[in-house]
């Protein structure tokens, strides 16, 4: 079988399928971007919301009209003007008719149109009826005048405008967003007043920039309210660059122990937030509310009620939490992305936008004047033929009556254009009344007047601003409102860590001689009486509360942290902190202190070496614990010792020479680690043989009492009773008393 291949014929174009597809590409993409996703900056608008708009305005559906079935108004767009789904087209314009999503609603419904809390849940069309907006005039009002293009709609049967000749920056008004290939756009809302003003400032002044137009506008103004939280210079950055992100925050007020929630941010679901803290009050991470409740209505569209547990719960605390983890706090991004009056995106910056507009605005309203213009010298054309035609009126009607072509007659006679001919050709007999004349100059004069007017406006940049910025003054008047969303500096929202969701009950950890732990509730316990495994006995316990972190010092100096509410119970023999904790080999753990991240803890070594540090330095988030404490040659680590409040807390140490040293803990120096200063002096020779060594060590507040356990004995002192032994730090100290010299421990008896 012989395969035969044939050349395909010369009028068929061959292109590789990479450039093929390269350009396909490329096509579809700029489709996207220019007829679909991203807005005009003339009247900001999409080409579908455009043809939804005019196609209205052509159905009659003005602001005062009566209401239609959408379904009439959508058949009619995608029919005439885009043939695209019936469902995204109706879908489009429900947006354009919810006051919760559009700052200045376009559309104007009846029926259900969806809610806030669900935007998706409107009616079909067959069963809404709608019209347009009165603000729908600021975008129509001058269409039929000359100020905008036009082009064939699809098929070719009709004609659309390009764009809308839009009186204000409805890009910035109503703002928009959209995704395309390879870019998308994100503009919030702003007032209409504020827009104003700046327009009108901007014309004064065109060199003006986005720090003297922030003085005009504050920042975007979203239609639900809740408050903006960015700074005046994050605003500006934003107003700057074209490009950044915006908080938003829920209104929230207290009303009788309760946080009532008044307002929410844009775009955010009331249900979907009841729905999150619901979801947190399940998981017990919201233990401080007992219980939330809907209170919306028609006259409170938004009110959501808190019920906190007591009035001593922190609500400041428990608002930042909310707007940390739930949708009570929102972020917007914004990327100031739009078709400009080249036909081409762009990200535009505040001033450059508004400029821009501003000459679309100049553009549109000279084509205005020149359309009336010409409108005027048309009219006065015809007027001076008519008058011609009542000057000679019995000549007129010989010429009427007796020739065969009257037109052609009369433009000779006369010396006039044939469309002067035909306007006298088509007076009426009632119009030859002497009357009509009067009117007809009194027309003239009028007209004259107005042609003036207009030729000194286009002749006049400058008067030619001042009518623009009336008409601007004009439209800010009769469409403006207040602002709704005030702007606020806030403090970042933070959620509660887990320490601080848990209850705060006091607690002791307990550490055994072998190394077990274990947490009993409560502070009124004696350690020591607690059962023990065979072999064991109790070595430290320490004092705090169960959402504190409890740290354990072994005996090379290294510190660990535990959570004390995930310690075993004190009604056990509690685990080994081995199997929690990866201390090193042949270590053991030699203290324990608990306390809040800023409680400071007076850490020291038999050597007589120490410093003060806090919990927060001793944390260490890995069971492999974090070193603090470094040893001389020889020593071993002394149990840390909480410092508590107090004005002029002292030191106390102890040898087992007997000799005892008070100083002042400020004298001590603050550090994370490290070895630390000496506490009291040890002779250098004896203390290399360990034959003197730091046996106790303590810190005492001024009123508390210390008692010195030596065996059996018990010696109890009061601060007026340091006399003797009070000096600078790193002395040697005084002996104690005989029969105190071989101490065992020392306590701090707290005496309020």
């Amino acid at each position: 079988m012989t395969l035969r291949l044939e050349m395909p014929p010369d009028d068929i174009e061959q292109i590789p399928l990479p450039a093929y597809t390269r350009q396909a590409y490329l096509n579809y993409s700029m489709y996207v971007i220019n007829d679909r996703a991203l807005p005009s900056l003339g009247d900001g608008l999409k080409p579908v919301q455009r043809r939804i708009v005019y196609a209205m305005s052509e159905l009659g559906l003005k602001a005062a009209a009566k209401f239609k079935k959408s379904a009439r108004t959508i058949g009619d767009v995608i029919g005439k003007f885009h043939p695209h789904g019936d469902s995204a087209c109706y879908e489009a314009m429900v947006h354009m008719a919810q006051p919760f999503n559009y700052r200045y609603p376009l559309v104007d419904g009846q029926g259900n149109w969806g809610s806030q809390d669900d935007p998706k849940s409107f009616a079909a069309m067959r069963y809404t009826e709608s019209r347009l907006h009165g603000y729908a005039e600021l975008l129509l009002a001058e269409l039929g005048q000359g100020t905008v293009d036009w082009k064939p709609n699809f098929d070719g049967a009709l004609r659309e405008p390009e764009i809308l000749p839009a009186r204000l920056p409805n890009v910035l008004l109503n703002g928009g967003s959209g995704i395309a290939v390879g870019m998308a756009t994100d503009i919030p809302p702003h007032n209409l007043r504020e827009v104003a003003d700046a327009c009108v400032h901007l014309l004064d002044h065109p060199e003006a920039d986005e720090r003297q137009l922030c003085e005009f506008i504050r920042g975007p103004d979203f239609p639900t309210g809740a408050e903006l939280v960015n700074s005046r210079e994050e605003l500006l950055e934003i107003y700057r660059t074209g490009r950044g992100a915006l908080k938003a925050r829920a209104c929230c007020r207290l009303e009788s122990g309760e946080i009532v929630i008044t307002a929410l941010p844009y775009q955010v679901s009331g249900a979907r937030v009841l729905e999150q803290i619901a979801a947190q009050m399940q998981k017990k991470k919201l233990p401080m509310v007992v219980d939330l409740r809907d209170e919306s209505d028609h006259e409170n569209p938004t009110r959501i009620a808190i019920v906190l547990k007591s009035n001593r719960v922190d609500k400041e605390a428990v608002l930042s939490h909310l707007f940390a983890t739930t949708d009570l706090e929102k972020q917007y991004r914004v990327n100031f992305n739009v078709i400009g009056n080249n036909l081409r995106p762009q990200v535009k910056s505040l001033a450059n936008l508004l400029r821009e507009w501003l000459d679309f605005r100049v553009l549109a309203v000279r084509r205005r004047l020149k359309f009336r213009l010409e409108k005027i010298l048309s009219r006065l054309h015809v007027l001076d033929g008519l008058l011609v035609a009542y000057l000679n009126i019995d000549e007129v009607i010989r010429i009427v009556r007796e020739e065969d072509q009257p037109r052609e007659a009369l433009m000779e006679r006369f010396g006039i254009s044939e469309k002067q001919a035909e306007a006298i050709l088509e007076l009426r007999l009632k119009q030859l009344a002497k009357l009509e004349e009067i009117r007809i100059k009194a027309e003239q004069r009028e007209l004259r007047e107005e042609r003036d007017q207009l030729g000194k406006l286009l002749e006049s940049r400058a008067k030619l601003n001042d009518a623009i910025k009336e008409e601007i003054r004009q439209d800010r008047e009769r469409y403006g409102d207040s602002r709704r969303t005030p702007i606020r500096q806030r403090q970042e929202a933070r959620a509660f860590s887990e320490s601080e969701l848990l209850p705060t009950e006091p607690v002791t950890v307990v550490l055994s001689e072998r190394g077990w732990v274990r947490a009993a509730r409560g502070h009124d316990i004696d350690p020591a009486s607690l059962q023990y495994k065979s072999g064991d006995a109790f070595k430290l316990a320490a004092r705090g509360k169960s959402n504190q972190a409890a740290i354990f010092l072994d005996s090379t100096g290294r510190a660990y942290a535990l959570p004390a509410h995930a310690l075993p119970s004190a009604r056990g023999q509690g685990e080994p902190l081995s199997g929690k904790l990866n201390p090193p080999s042949g270590a053991v753990f030699a203290g324990v202190v608990i306390g809040a991240p800023d409680q400071e803890v007076l850490l020291a070594s038999d050597a007589g070496y120490g410093f003060v540090s806090r919990i927060d330095d001793l944390t260490s988030k890995n069971r492999n614990g974090k070193a603090v404490l470094r040893l001389p040659a020889g020593a071993e680590v002394l149990p840390p010792v909480s410092v508590e409040d107090g004005a002029e807390p002292l030191v106390v140490s102890v040898t087992n020479e007997g000799r005892m040293l008070a100083f002042a803990l400020a004298q001590l120096p603050r550090l994370a680690r490290g070895k630390g200063n000496r506490i009291i002096g040890i002779a250098s020779a004896r203390a290399s043989q360990r034959l003197e060594y730091v046996v106790a060590i303590t810190v005492l507040a001024p009123r508390d009492l210390l008692v010195i356990h030596a065996g059996a004995r018990i010696r109890k002192m009061r601060r007026d009773d340091f006399a003797a032994y009070l000096g600078e730090r790193g002395r040697r100290g005084a002996k104690l008393p005989r029969g105190f010299q071989k101490v065992d421990r020392l306590e701090r008896i707290p005496q309020g």
